[in-house]
């Protein structure tokens, strides 16, 4: 177990490397820089000396590799830079952020597991009945809906027209988080009950469900001792997967929010081409998927002893 967490761990850093250098060319690529754009949105003429002397301030005017081997040096020992547009720190700035992020993360999977393990063990029991149809239903229709149109019907019905919550607010924590919360789980849990049921409805079928049933197993026994017990991989792949994509911030619906976490960050920082805050985010993002399939993997390993991580027989 040791050596295969410390292999994967190693493996983060060709990831890191490769993913950075891609989105630090991507970025030259689509033209323009901070300094660029500031002066262009300041509203003022300047002139082309006084535009250089800021891109060399910044080192914007030096090759692109020069560039990068400085941004990776830095990362490497601690100093990610600093911001072109708002002159602070990246790496407190980015840190500061991380908490909204999580506290949505947080809020999204717990309700988003309290919605779909139960439906989606419902549908799986009341198979091709109505129950199981309304259900099935209602999990298309949420699965369908996009995250930014769901934040608008959840926006109009629940503050416009209802006036349960504020459309936004910073004053109160738990109403500003309700919404978002909302959206998120609302997706998130019509493509997991359809996960749910499906993997509970195959576990069913299996022979050791129907010796139980023979022996007098009571069906709930059945259901929460073994058929769970049994899906709980298929249910944490989901999970895992997103609270990776959650953890990285889900950019849409923090801006239709104002939520102020990561992915809001992120938006602001490709449009006004802040390189070091984006490089910043890509980063994070390169190391929260290789820990969160890492944590996955060692989960694995203790829920069914039938998975070798890495076949080196931890």
């Amino acid at each position: 177990m040791r050596k295969y967490v410390i292999r994967r761990l190693l493996q983060l850093i060709p990831i890191l490397i490769g993913i950075t250098f891609l989105s630090f060319g991507m970025m030259r690529l689509a033209g323009g820089d901070a300094v660029t754009y500031m002066y262009e949105n300041a509203g003022t003429a300047v002139s082309q000396e006084i535009i250089d002397a800021a891109r060399a301030e910044y080192g914007l005017d030096k090759p692109f590799l020069v560039q990068y081997a400085a941004w990776l040096g830095g990362m490497l020992t601690g100093d990610m830079g600093e911001s072109y547009v708002s002159h602070k720190d990246v790496f407190d700035t980015f840190v500061s952020k991380l908490p909204a992020t999580m506290l949505l993360t947080l809020s999204s999977i717990i309700l988003t597991v309290l919605i779909a393990v139960p439906l989606g063990i419902l549908s799986a029991v009341k198979h091709n009945r109505w129950v199981d149809y309304v259900i099935r239903f209602l999990s298309f229709i949420g699965n369908s809906m996009p995250n930014f149109f769901a934040a608008l019907v959840l926006m109009y019905f629940l503050s416009i027209r209802l006036q349960i919550f504020p459309v936004i607010t910073t004053d109160n924590l738990a109403l500003s988080l309700v919404l978002p919360t909302l959206t998120l789980a609302l997706s998130m849990a019509s493509k997991y009950t359809r996960q749910v049921r499906a993997t509970v409805l195959e576990e069913l079928n299996k022979d050791y469900v129907a010796g139980a049933r023979a022996r007098g197993v009571r069906g709930s026994v059945i259901i929460w001792k073994s058929v769970m017990k049994s899906s709980m991989l298929t249910i944490i792949t989901l999970l895992a997967l997103s609270i990776g994509s959650l953890l990285g911030g889900t950019a849409i619906v923090e801006n239709i929010f104002m939520w102020d976490g990561v992915g809001k960050l992120a938006v602001d920082s490709i449009t006004m081409r802040d390189y070091p805050m984006i490089q910043a985010y890509v980063a994070w993002m390169a190391m929260i998927y290789v820990l969160v399939n890492l944590v996955t993997d060692i989960i694995y390993h203790f829920l069914d002893p039938r998975v070798r991580l890495g076949g080196d027989g931890a």
